[in-house]
């Protein structure tokens, strides 16, 4: 059996636009539901739906810890984070769903 994986993961409205943090242990179903608007919430009302930045853990505990970490970050320090690994922040989820 794998080991359970918990995704952090950021999304935002546009480059430089409203952001989410969140956390799952399905990254790519997760993803799907917040693009399609199937849950009510911070997403659906402010239009948040593209990919930008995720990790992985091992670890549950690591993971929330690591999500309430950056939702206390300024947001210069989140931008920062997106763009060291996705300068121009472009969607990911496309490359992860295959």
């Amino acid at each position: 059996m794998l080991p359970k994986q918990y995704f952090v993961y950021i999304l935002a409205s546009r480059k430089n636009g409203t952001l989410y943090i969140g956390i799952t242990n399905d990254l790519l179903k997760r993803v799907y539901e917040h693009k399609n608007n199937l849950a009510d919430g911070f997403t659906k009302k402010y239009g948040v739906h593209n990919l930008v930045y995720y990790e992985i853990h091992n670890d549950a505990s690591v993971a929330i810890t690591r999500e309430n970490q950056l939702k206390k970050w300024n947001r210069q320090w989140k931008i920062e984070l997106i763009e060291k690994t996705n300068p121009d922040w472009k969607d990911l989820y496309d490359s992860l769903s295959g």
